[in-house]
This record gives C-alpha cells, sequence and structure tokens, in this order.
C-alpha cells in the first residue's frame, strides 16, 4: 500500500506533488502538536504528580484539603512562569523518573529545590496587599473526663503593605524588608544568625547568644545567607499534616465528634499519634475503642453506641489523611512553621535570645503578631477584644522587655492590668494568662545565661532608696532566711544591717503587693521527701527537667523547703517499678522508650537511665515508704534454655502457656530475660524433659500413642500441646 501510494505521489505533476507533500507534513506537525500539548499538560496535573507518582500519595492527600487545591503543583514545584523557563527546569527534574522507577528515595521525602517565593507565590498573592486585622477564635479540649471546652480569642495582625504607603507592619512585616538568615539545618529549624537591612542601607546583626559565633561570623557566611521570603513561614501551607491534638479539637468542635464520650479527647490523641506499621493496624487499634467503652462506661455504651461508632468513623477518616507509615510520613515529620507551638517556627527567630552586639534583642512578645491571648473557660462569656492599639509605656518597648518585666513587676503594673495572682493560670486576671503561663514554651530563651544577665538588675541598687520587695509578705514571713549574711540573696554588707532585726525590714523595704495572703500561692511539693530532701536541683535546676523560676538562680537544696511544703498524700508516690530493679538499672529504657512496650510520658522525653530511681521506686523502697506489701516477683524460667531461647514458641498469645494478657502485648523473645531469670543451675538436670526412645520415622504424630487418654499419655501439664511443639522440649535418644 505504501508503494502504491509513493507511486501514486510521483506521477503527479511537481506542482501537485509538493501540495500534497506540504499537506502531509502540516498533518504530522499539527498530530504532534496535539499530542505533545496533551502530554504536556497532563505532566504538569496535580493528578499526574499524586497518583501517577507512587512517592506522592501522603503529599497529594493533604494537598486535595488544603487551601492549595485548585493551584497544579508546578506552579510551585516549577515556578509559575512561562515554557522558556519550565521546560528546561521540568527537563532537570526528569531524574525523579528514575528515582521512582528504582526506589531509589529514602523516605520521608523532603522537598529540596523548590522555587522561591517571589516565582511561585507572589505570582498570585500581592507583597505589596495590607491585610486587615483578622479575628480568631480558638476551641480546645482537655484531655479528662468531660473533655473540658476552653476558647482563645485574639486578632491577628497579619499585616504587609509597602512602606511607601504608610504600611509596612505586621507579620508580613518580613516579606517587605529585607531579612536574611543562615542555618546548617537542612530542615531550616535552627537559625544562629540574622541579618536586617533597613531601607536606608544599615544593616543589623542578631547573634543567637547560645551559639558561640564570632563577631564577623556574618562575613564569613555572606554568600550562604537566604533571604526570607512567604515559604520559610508557610512551610506547610500546601502539604499540611495536622497533630493529633488539633485534629480532634477540630473534629469535636464540628461536632463530628459526640463531646459528651468521656475521655474521647484522650484516646483520640493517643491513638492518632502512635506508631503504626500499616495504616490497617491503625485502624484497627481505633476500633478497639468499640470494646473499650463497653467495657469502661457500660452505661454510657448502652445509651449512645452511635455517637460511639461515628467517632470511631471519624477518627478513622483523621487517621488515613495524616498517617503514612508506609512512608513514614506523619504530623512530626515536616515542620509547619506558621505557629510556634509544636515546632520553633516563629521562635527560630524571635526566641528572645537572638540579640545584637549593641544589646537589642529581637522582640519576642505576643502582641507584635497578634494581641495577648483571652482564654474562657466552660461556661465563660467571651471578652471584649479592643481593636484599639493602646500606647505602651517606654518600659514595654525595650527589645527585652519579655526578659525583663518578671525583675519589674510592681504596684505601677496595675494602673493597666490586673496583677492578682501574678504568674498563676487560671485565667481569673490579666497576670494569670493560662495562655501564657500554662504552657511550656520549649523554643523560647528567656532563660539563656546570658539574657539573664543582660536583664536582671544589680544587686545591690545605685540609689539610695530602699529596694522594694518584689513578692507578697505574709505576717510570718522571715526575711532572714533568703536575706540573711549567709542567705541566697543576702543583704548588704554595711555594717548598719547585721544589727536590723527581722521586724525592722518592712520599715524601709516595702512589698509591691497588697494582698499579701492571696496573690501568691507557693506551688507544694507533689511527691514524699523522703530519701530525696538533697536531690531536688536533680530534677529542679536551671537545666533539669522541671526547672525553677530564674529569680530563684543561686538558691540551695536547703532552701527549698523553706517556702515549698511538701504533699503526704500517698497517692502523690510516682508510679512503682513492677519488678525486680538489680541487674536492670541500665536497661530501662529497653521498655520504657518512646516507642517501646511502657513508654514513658511525654514530659520524660531527654531523661537519663541513672534519673529513674529518684522518682520510681523498688518495691523494697516503696514499702519503706508507704508500708504497702507488693509482691513483683517475675516468674523464674523452670526448664534450661539452651535450645529454647525462642520463648514465643510456647508462651505466645495463643500458644500452649501463654504470656499474661495485660501489660506482655508487643513484648518479643529478647525481651522475657530481662525480667524472667533461669531457675537454679542445680535443677537444670532434673527438669530436663525424657528424650525419645525409639525411630521417628513414620511415628511422627506423637499424640498417636501419647495422647491423654493413649498408650503413654502425657502428663496433665501437657494439654493443648501439638505433635509440632513435642521435640522442642522432647529430643532423640543418642544411639
Amino acid at each position: 500500500m505504501t508503494s502504491r501510494f509513493i507511486g501514486w505521489l510521483l506521477n503527479l505533476r511537481w506542482p501537485m506533488r509538493w501540495a500534497v507533500i506540504g499537506a502531509l507534513v502540516a498533518i504530522v506537525a499539527a498530530v504532534t502538536s496535539a499530542v505533545g500539548a496533551t502530554g504536556w499538560e497532563y505532566t504538569n496535573s496535580p493528578e499526574f504528580c499524586g497518583e501517577f507518582c507512587h512517592t506522592m500519595p501522603p503529599e497529594y492527600v493533604a494537598y486535595k484539603l488544603s487551601p492549595h487545591a485548585r493551584v497544579a503543583c508546578v506552579d510551585c514545584h516549577l515556578g509559575n512562569e512561562g515554557v522558556v523557563q519550565t521546560v528546561p527546569r521540568k527537563a532537570m527534574e526528569m531524574k525523579h523518573v528514575g528515582y521512582m522507577l528504582f526506589a531509589a528515595y529514602e523516605p520521608p521525602i523532603y522537598v529540596k529545590n523548590l522555587r522561591p517565593a517571589r516565582d511561585t507565590c507572589e505570582k498570585c498573592h500581592s507583597p505589596d496587599k495590607f491585610s486587615t486585622d483578622t479575628f480568631v477564635e480558638i476551641q480546645r479540649f482537655e484531655e479528662n473526663v468531660e473533655n473540658s471546652q476552653t476558647r482563645t480569642y485574639l486578632i491577628v495582625k497579619t499585616g504587609g503593605g509597602s512602606r511607601r504607603e504608610g504600611l509596612g507592619r505586621g507579620i508580613h512585616w518580613h516579606i517587605e524588608s529585607e531579612v536574611y538568615y543562615y542555618t546548617d539545618d537542612k530542615h531550616k529549624q535552627t537559625i544562629p544568625y540574622i541579618r536586617e537591612v533597613s531601607p536606608d542601607g544599615q544593616v543589623k546583626e542578631y547573634y543567637d547568644v547560645e551559639a558561640g559565633l564570632p563577631p564577623d561570623f556574618g562575613e564569613q557566611v555572606e554568600e550562604e545567607l537566604h533571604r526570607m521570603d512567604c515559604i520559610d513561614c508557610h512551610t506547610r501551607i500546601s502539604h499540611y499534616f495536622r497533630s493529633p491534638e488539633d485534629a480532634v479539637d477540630d473534629a469535636i468542635a464540628r461536632h463530628q465528634i459526640d463531646r459528651t464520650i468521656p475521655e474521647i479527647k484522650k484516646h483520640g490523641v493517643d491513638i492518632l499519634d502512635q506508631k503504626y506499621k500499616t495504616i490497617e493496624s491503625g485502624l484497627k487499634n481505633i476500633e478497639s475503642l468499640d470494646e473499650w467503652y463497653q467495657e469502661n462506661y457500660p452505661d454510657f455504651y448502652a445509651d449512645n453506641q452511635d455517637s460511639i461508632q461515628q467517632a470511631i468513623g471519624e477518627l478513622k477518616e483523621i487517621l488515613k489523611v495524616t498517617v503514612f507509615p508506609n512512608l513514614e510520613i506523619g504530623w512530626k515529620t515536616h515542620a509547619n512553621n506558621a505557629g510556634h507551638r509544636e515546632f520553633p517556627g516563629c521562635f527560630r527567630c524571635h526566641d528572645g535570645k537572638h540579640t545584637s552586639p549593641d544589646g537589642e534583642t529581637i522582640r519576642l512578645e505576643c502582641n507584635i503578631c497578634h494581641s495577648i491571648p483571652e482564654v474562657v473557660r466552660e461556661g465563660g462569656a467571651a471578652p471584649v477584644l479592643s481593636i484599639d492599639k493602646p500606647g505602651e509605656p517606654d518600659s514595654h518597648l525595650d527589645s527585652n522587655w519579655l526578659a525583663r518585666h518578671r525583675y519589674k513587676f510592681d504596684d505601677t503594673c496595675a494602673s493597666c492590668h490586673d496583677v492578682s495572682n501574678p504568674g498563676g493560670t487560671d485565667d481569673s486576671s490579666f497576670c494569670s494568662n493560662s495562655a501564657c503561663h500554662a504552657t511550656e514554651w520549649k523554643f523560647a530563651g528567656l532563660n539563656a545565661p546570658a539574657i539573664r544577665d543582660l536583664v536582671a538588675p544589680p544587686p545591690v541598687p545605685g540609689s539610695l532608696e530602699p529596694r522594694p520587695v518584689p513578692h507578697p509578705i505574709a505576717p510570718r514571713t522571715d526575711c532572714l532566711i533568703c536575706h540573711g549574711e549567709d542567705g541566697v540573696r543576702p543583704y548588704p554588707v554595711e555594717n548598719n544591717h547585721p544589727s536590723y532585726e527581722q521586724d525592722l525590714c518592712t520599715r524601709c523595704h516595702q512589698p509591691t503587693l497588697s494582698d499579701t495572703e492571696t496573690t501568691h500561692v507557693v506551688p507544694r511539693i507533689p511527691h514524699p521527701l523522703q530519701g530525696r530532701r538533697a536531690q531536688c536541683l536533680v530534677c529542679h535546676s536551671l537545666d533539669g527537667f522541671k526547672p525553677y523560676p530564674i529569680n530563684h538562680l543561686g538558691r540551695t537544696t536547703t532552701t527549698c523547703v523553706y517556702c515549698h511544703k511538701e504533699i503526704t498524700d500517698p497517692q502523690s508516690l510516682a508510679v512503682l517499678i513492677p519488678h525486680l530493679v538489680e541487674n536492670h538499672k541500665d536497661r530501662c529504657l529497653e521498655c520504657h522508650s518512646k516507642d517501646a512496650v511502657e513508654p514513658f510520658p511525654d514530659n520524660h522525653e531527654d531523661r537519663e537511665i541513672d534519673t529513674c530511681l529518684l522518682c520510681h521506686n523498688t518495691t523494697e523502697k516503696h514499702e519503706a515508704i508507704s508500708g504497702a506489701t507488693l509482691k513483683t516477683v517475675p516468674p523464674r524460667i523452670p526448664h534450661p534454655l539452651e535450645g529454647h531461647d525462642d520463648c514465643l514458641r510456647c508462651h505466645a498469645t495463643d500458644s500452649i502457656k501463654p504470656l499474661p494478657t495485660l501489660g506482655h502485648e508487643g513484648r518479643t523473645a529478647v525481651m522475657c530475660q530481662i525480667c524472667h531469670e533461669p531457675d537454679d543451675p542445680s535443677l537444670e538436670d532434673v527438669s530436663d524433659p525424657p528424650t525419645i526412645p525409639h525411630e521417628l520415622e513414620g511415628l511422627d504424630d506423637c499424640l498417636v500413642c501419647h495422647a491423654e487418654d493413649s498408650y503413654i499419655p502425657f502428663p496433665s501439664t501437657h494439654q493443648k500441646l501439638t505433635p509440632d511443639t513435642c521435640q522442642l522440649c522432647h529430643q532423640l535418644e543418642e544411639g
């Protein structure tokens, strides 16, 4: 057919022949263009990225739930620019096809070559746009039986805009301004050096006071500085994996999960925050909630099965869009820096310890980016938030004010603020705001030694005026306990002070708080002191698990109990160690690390093994303190271990002698001998099982002769044994 067409074409006259050839070329070009354009469009589509590429399911799921669900993936990953710029970039990205085909990638996957914001975000979002303040309500639910609700109200100062229009303030000030930073952390979670260039060209450098950088560090890393843009904060704007706490709070607030279900917040968060090898195991764990409520809240379960099933269904949906075990991706793997609760975020720079050589610090204050949060507890009325921007006194404009204000607290604060219960967490006043004082701001650095030295007042005032007392004074307060000649904060060494009696102190030194009985409650010691009286600073030093306040610097263990009294309630004892500790003191974390069989609580992270026994008593120590008696010795192993070291053959859940169902779930054979020790070696010969006195060929079904009612029955302890387990203990007789 082809030869006939060519013959026909050659027989045509030249004008007609060229016309046919031109038509054919045009048709081929049109088809090629159509196919190429279709292929280009398809390979640029989110469906291609998310469904064809098997490494992208987590990102694709999160993308479809994000504010950018209608923005093509390539607009951010290749840049929203013309074909001339995009084609070469796309050609360079072909290497990812090879990675996918040969599985040459290591999960979790992180983006490495994202285009800068000016080529992506700013193609749609104008950096000159000014956003007005936004009112925000945040609903939280506590992890208790009632799932108690708190509502936090604040105004977010998004801002932005251009200085030439009299704007350029608020959170988006960073986009209008020239801010550069250095980091050697590939995830950009640690930023030790920052440079700000003002509109008139003046340069100010800020150094993390704990990084130990030289004065010329900025010059050394000049070529490695990054200019701050949108993506430095909005790291998860299109692929956000919510934390379990946020996801469950949101589901309860939207009534997708019934808040009346007892402890549903706690159990929902606990289940979602676990690590799973497969998504199916996670879904199965969620389904176990039905049985748990049936056993623990039978009356509620009987009347509310439908709401429990709905909650289980919602938790499953949350798990499916937040946990991806096959690619090791979850809410913790990719930081969300648009905040400062779960990740460093804003506190990478605004942590209160990035200071310039002249002592100015990048400000760490709530009201730079949002108003002071107003927390409303159950049944309380929403506060009236002022949209006015009141003037601040000069002291508050100090860039170190938040670190310094603890030393400046006096009766002048009451002119603007309710100062009752200062430092409290009951939300009864401005100074007892739980949004500030009830949260452990682990990413802030106000307690860095260099910052303390910078903001703390001198030990002796420079004026002749007596220093005010910065704490309440009760009628029986003994000032000399802390302020005696050898006390924590001794009085001046001038000759006139040693002769003063305690009752003369307040004649010159006036307390700053009037309500001396109720304004300041000293925390009680929530554990017994017996055996720990000399160990307070092990846990409560400045760098300990629960550090003391900055104004306690220099205090000694012997002075702690002057103010802090012990709670003697036996219920306050730390959890007992329910097994022998001898020979296992250095192995606590084998069973009790974060991902182990019985993990320690969240607040125990980073604790060392040698501190476990400071709080957790052995049986003997507990009996000495409380008089209680516990039988906690694990059973010994009554047979030789040689040849029988795979304990789970006989002691698995459905095996001959199953391990206990309570507390042994998930344990492996290698863990058994941590608690269970072999019996006395002298008994090994006694416990050796009888040998098999005949050949096994043709006689391998042991239960034909040795069943319970057979020729030579097995002992009563061998019930449920199967023929394939006999030779685990009984060996063929030699010869």
